[in-house]
């Protein structure tokens, strides 16, 4: 999921029919085929690096493909494993295992089943709006913070080196020395995969048949034949010229697979979910997953050409349900995932069905053609992985938080931090904490913070709610509500003109919103913001309003 593509849209209105055109299947087909190429490599990636076996990854993505496709209302989301549960899923494979992989990875299969029963009941009782409840300024930052982790321990598998170092920050300090012993031919797997997907995107936009070949595939083509010209497949040593230094090389640096698909279904541990750890780890499961889910799907919706909107609810539910198969038969934790679904949408697909033939091509790949999967080298995986990771924790993303306002940046860099140092949790609910903090700092009261003071009145046909005292992000769900009660009302004014306070992630929420009731017919008005200062340039900064304090006569 990239980072960038998540902005802070609202709940937004049920999905239209998809398309009915005779013709609609083939461009789905078509578009279904040119995603699998672009999941294959990454599910086997993301899986590797999460600690589970490289087939749960592509196991996910059936089941997304398969079952949960039909479950939800976003039509044109693929579903499957993504970076951003990358480090979630290899803590708990390592944190509950006590250094037994094979342990820790059934036991935090049945995390995940726990975790999708939660998110079942999230959507049952009507929680996809929570989305908006969280800040962008903490969900950039934690997704920021997961980036460089990935890139910390990828690089290393990239060169071609096992690193001594477990922990994120020691493994970027370790990354010279891994530079200095790097396998020269595993390396050069690795840097070349990485120039390619640093540099195709350049060339390509030079030609409009070069955009239609996925990046990972042209990867897999170079590196590929690089294995084999390697003899990546059988066990020996080689000696470089220049420094008369042996390096070993061998199968360990393949894809490696089971023997047939019925020996990839691996079941949960269910003896352990009741401890302290495992009960961490649903929770990070059940509500980082759900974010991400939820916002990627709100960004699809805004790529859609047809304009759908997704009923969020419904497709936490399908992305629920997707999870409990999965973390049944031993695959890993599935979101509504941007990178492919925006794909999905540049190769013209047109309903649920691009997805479900992804997921179809990908069994029929896995169940036919596993020797071809067991000549991909790892180095080749841990730079689309890497690759990833930059574009997640891209110090342009600092850049671009600090144009929204410095306390953004604030907000962003400690999520980030405590993300690294700790677990996502505790950065996510730091976070908030600062963010909360800023806003009492900069004069919202108390008895606001989670729920909106809103003055309703009717002015010439128009329904005017009138905000006292703040509008942030902590109450936006209450004011979100009653714009909600007005869904018949064509005109709807918001005035701030008495909020000594409105954030960003409130301004961002509304404009997405009006975007949206503008699609239904009805008509959203921002006013009173013209008394308030910007804490930045950008449109969307947070405003607060300006006080006179008038000077006494002498």
């Amino acid at each position: 999921m990239s980072r960038s593509s998540i902005p802070s849209a609202p709940a937004s209105t049920p999905a239209k029919a998809p398309s009915s055109s005779p013709s609609s299947w083939k461009s789905d087909l078509v578009s279904g085929f040119l995603v699998f190429l672009i999941a294959l490599p990454l599910c086997l990636g993301i899986a590797m690096a999460s600690g589970f076996p490289p087939i749960a990854g592509v196991l996910t993505a059936v089941v997304g493909g398969m079952v949960a496709t039909w479950l939800g209302s976003a039509p044109l989301t693929i579903k499957g494993p993504a970076a951003g549960l990358i480090v979630i899923a290899l803590g708990a494979v390592q944190e509950l295992g006590g250094g037994d992989n094979a342990v820790g990875y059934r036991r935090a299969l049945a995390c995940i089943v726990v975790a999708a029963v939660t998110q079942i009941a999230f959507a049952l009782a009507r929680a996809g709006k929570l989305g908006d409840f969280f800040p962008s300024s903490v969900v950039h930052g934690m997704l920021a913070a997961i980036g460089i982790i990935i890139c910390s321990k990828q690089i290393h598998i990239l060169l071609g080196v096992t690193p001594s170092a477990k922990e994120p920050l020691h493994l970027l300090l370790e990354i010279p020395r891994s530079l200095a012993r790097l396998n020269p031919e595993i390396a050069a797997i690795g840097v070349l995969s990485l120039v390619l997907l640093f540099g195709f995107p350049v060339v390509a936009k030079r030609s409009r048949w070069m955009q239609k070949i996925p990046a990972p595939m042209l990867v897999l083509a170079v590196a590929m034949p690089l294995a084999y010209v390697f003899d990546l497949e059988h066990e020996h040593t080689y000696t470089l010229a220049a420094t008369h230094t042996s390096y070993a090389i061998g199968p360990n640096f393949l894809v490696n697979l089971p023997g047939n698909l019925l020996q990839a279904f691996v079941f949960p541990d269910f003896s352990h979910v009741g401890t302290p750890g495992s009960i961490k780890y649903i929770a990070m499961f059940s509500l980082v997953g759900s974010i991400e889910s939820v916002l990627s799907a709100k960004a699809v919706d805004s790529l859609d050409p047809e304009k759908r909107r997704s009923d969020l609810d419904k497709d936490l539910l399908a992305t629920g349900v997707g999870n409990l198969v999965a973390g049944l038969l031993g695959g890993l934790p599935m979101i509504s995932e941007i990178v492919r679904s925006s794909a999905n949408i540049g190769y013209g697909a047109k309903s649920r069905l691009s997805n479900f033939f992804h997921g179809t091509f990908l069994l029929l790949f896995v169940a036919f053609a596993p020797g071809l999967i067991h000549r991909i080298p790892l180095a080749a995986l841990a730079a689309m992985l890497t690759f990833t990771g930059v574009r997640l924790g891209s110090p342009k993303e600092f850049v671009k938080t600090l144009r929204i306002g410095p306390e953004q940046l604030a907000i962003f860099v400690t999520t980030a931090a405590l993300c690294i140092a700790s677990d996502l949790l505790v950065g996510v609910a730091a976070g908030i904490v600062v963010k909360l903090l800023i806003h009492v700092m900069n004069g919202a009261p108390l008895r606001t913070l989670f729920r909106s003071e809103v003055e309703e009145r009717v002015e010439g046909g128009r329904i005017v709610l009138r905000v006292r005292h703040a509008a942030i992000f902590s109450n936006y769900l209450s004011l979100r509500r009653r714009i909600a009660s007005h869904a018949s009302a064509p005109d709807i004014e918001i005035n701030f003109a008495d909020a000594r306070l409105v954030d960003h992630t409130t301004l961002s929420n509304l404009h997405e919103l009006k975007a949206t009731l503008a699609h239904k017919g009805q008509t959203l008005t921002l006013a009173g913001l013209d008394g308030h200062g910007q804490m930045s340039s950008h449109p969307l900064s947070a405003r607060k309003r300006v006080v006179i304090t008038p000077v006494a006569e002498r």
